[in-house]
């Protein structure tokens, strides 16, 4: 809230706003457009609709699944590693075929860059989806990450997904968006890196954080598995 009455007193050219695509209450449409439900209670939500009822140039950027360089979360990636390199099956829910985008933080960062291509485009659309077009499936994560650690026999075990997440990092259903609003509306040339490309560099820091070495309870996966 200080942020927004700041550019407004400031008179502010531009407020842009890094917000989540994990405000979206999906219906089944996927990719998820920018006119998908949100969750009217989330801070990002109330952050938005008070930038906009004080009407003041706002662009808000609705990012999933970041990982790379400065990202804040690694647990996406790491929840399969962390099976695959200790050889325990991994819990996936439902088929495993639901697809969902994991972004480079680098194409993150050049698409939120790209609000300057046209400013006043992006005010007049003002909500984005921040996010790769090349989408993964749940199995093939669990591959991709499997090759990169060097292991030829990774154990996917699916469960029914009724049963809940358990520890899995992802939605139970398809969740993932797409950058065509960005690519349409500023100029944004696309994601340049691919999870398949980035997972060499990936393992090397995940070995450098120490998570081979680090404790694991598989207590939940049991118990999903097992029932």
């Amino acid at each position: 809230k200080a942020v927004v009455d700041c550019a407004k007193a400031w008179n502010s050219k531009l407020l842009t706003y890094v917000s989540s695509a994990g405000i979206y209450q999906p219906n089944d449409v996927f990719p998820m457009p920018e006119t998908t439900p949100t969750k009217e209670t989330a801070g990002q939500v109330l952050y938005e609709k008070y930038a906009i009822d004080n009407e003041i140039p706002f662009v808000s950027f609705r990012p999933q699944y970041i990982y790379g360089p400065k990202s804040n979360k690694w647990d996406y990636i790491d929840w399969y590693l962390d099976r695959i390199v200790r050889n325990a099956p991994l819990p996936i829910p439902g088929d495993g075929s639901q697809k969902v985008s994991l972004t480079n933080s680098e194409d993150v960062a050049s698409l939120l860059a790209s609000v300057l291509n046209d400013e006043a485009a992006a005010v007049e659309q003002t909500f984005f989806n921040c996010g790769t077009n090349n989408l993964v499936s749940y199995d093939e994560v669990a591959l991709l990450c499997a090759e990169a650690a060097g292991v030829s026999d990774v154990e996917i075990q699916h469960y029914d997904a009724k049963l809940g997440k358990a520890k899995f990092p992802f939605r139970l259903t398809d969740f993932y968006v797409a950058p065509d609003t960005a690519m349409a509306k500023l100029g944004w040339e696309g994601a340049k890196s691919t999870l398949e490309g980035d997972l060499s560099w990936y393992f090397e820091s995940y070995k450098a954080r120490g998570g081979p070495e680090k404790e694991i309870d598989f207590g939940v996966d049991s118990e999903v598995l097992a029932a």
